[in-house]
C-alpha cells in the first residue's frame, strides 16, 4: 500500500484516506456550496509546488466526470507531468517550422499554471455538477415515492371511511328494523 503524500477535497475523499495508510499533506472541506475559481487556484498552486519541489513524482486528479444528470463516472486524469502528444505528420514542432516569441520556456512558464488551474477548476465544477445531478435525481425519486405512498394511503383511508359509513348505515337500518318490529308487535 502506498504512502504517497495526498491532498484531498471533500468528505468522501477524507473518509477514504482515513481508512488507508496514506500520508495526507492537506485537506480542503466545505467549499463546494460556494465554489470559486480562487479555490482551484489555491489547490493548483499547492499541487504545482509539491511537484516542482519533487515531493511527488506525479499529480493526478480523481473526480466525478459529469455525463448527464443521472450518470457520473469516476475519472482519473494525470495533471503533472503533462504528457506530450505526438505531432501529426506535416505539422511543425517547436524545434522545426515555428518561431516562438517569447521563448518556448517563457510561454510554458506562463501557460502551465493556467492550464493546471483550469483543469483543477473543471474537475471541481464537474464534481459539483455531478453532486447536484445526484441530489436532483434523489429528490425526484423521493418525490415520486412520496406521491405513490400518498396515493396508497389515500385509498386505504377512503376504504376505512367507507367501511365506517357502511357500518353506521347498517346500525341505523338495523335499529330502524328493530323499531318497526316492536311497533308491529
Amino acid at each position: 500500500m502506498s504512502t504517497s503524500p495526498s491532498s484531498w477535497l471533500g468528505r468522501k475523499a477524507r473518509d477514504f484516506y482515513r481508512r488507508r495508510s496514506w500520508q495526507v499533506k492537506s485537506e480542503m472541506l466545505g467549499f463546494f456550496d460556494r465554489l470559486a475559481y480562487a479555490h482551484a487556484q489555491e489547490l493548483a498552486n499547492e499541487l504545482m509546488q509539491s511537484y516542482l519541489a519533487e515531493d511527488v513524482d506525479e499529480v493526478s486528479l480523481m473526480y466525478n466526470e459529469f455525463r448527464s444528470v443521472a450518470v457520473q463516472r469516476v475519472k482519473r486524469q494525470q495533471l503533472l507531468p503533462i504528457e506530450a502528444e505526438a505531432a501529426e505528420p506535416g505539422h511543425g514542432t517547436a524545434g522545426g517550422d515555428y518561431l516562438f516569441e517569447p521563448s518556448p520556456d517563457a510561454i510554458l512558464a506562463s501557460l502551465l499554471p493556467r492550464h493546471v488551474t483550469t483543469q483543477v477548476f473543471r474537475a471541481l465544477m464537474e464534481s459539483v455538477a455531478g453532486e447536484y445531478g445526484a441530489r436532483m435525481t434523489a429528490m425526484e425519486s423521493a418525490s415520486k415515492n412520496a406521491k405513490e405512498m400518498i396515493d396508497v394511503l389515500t385509498i386505504q383511508y377512503n376504504k376505512a371511511r367507507q367501511e365506517r359509513i357502511t357500518k353506521e348505515l347498517l346500525d341505523i337500518v338495523g335499529g330502524a328494523e328493530a323499531l318497526r318490529q316492536t311497533v308491529e308487535a
